[in-house]
């Protein structure tokens, strides 16, 4: 990550975190795990509103910015300005560029340049990392 731990707005110990996420959220966002494809309920998750970080409520991105990509996890071509950092990734025999929670620097998934116009990009994103406050209103 271009920051470390300390110089995110939001910061908590491991503790802290998995006081306040699932285990399952914990893994992704704080150890940079991958849920498996086709296991998020925001995959097919076509709602109005905004798709929010699990770990400290950022808005990330916007309903009209998702795209089913065919790839099993919630996809999008734009997240909302100033929401996202990216890093360089070099796990698994590959270079990928890995998104970050601006606010707290929570793993949020990778971006690859295969997406639709007019970006071109497609943000492959954990959806265990994320809310979409439309699920969130229907539910709460």
């Amino acid at each position: 990550m271009t920051k470390t731990q300390g110089e995110f707005e939001v910061t908590k110990t491991d503790a802290e975190w998995k006081e306040i996420l699932t285990p399952e959220q914990f893994n992704v966002l704080r150890k940079h795990g991958t849920e498996r494809a086709g296991t998020s309920i925001l995959d097919k998750e076509y709602g109005k509103g905004q798709f929010v970080c699990a770990g400290c409520e950022l808005p990330l991105f916007v309903s009209d910015t998702k795209f089913n990509s065919g790839t099993g996890w919630p996809s999008f071509n734009d997240p909302i300005p100033g929401a996202i950092e990216t890093s360089v990734d070099k796990s698994f025999f590959s270079t990928r560029t890995e998104v970050h929670c601006h606010r707290c620097g929570g793993h949020l998934g990778h971006v690859f340049e295969d997406g639709p116009k007019p970006t071109g990009l497609r943000y492959c994103m954990n959806g265990i990392s994320k809310v979409c406050c439309g699920v969130m209103a229907i539910l709460g």
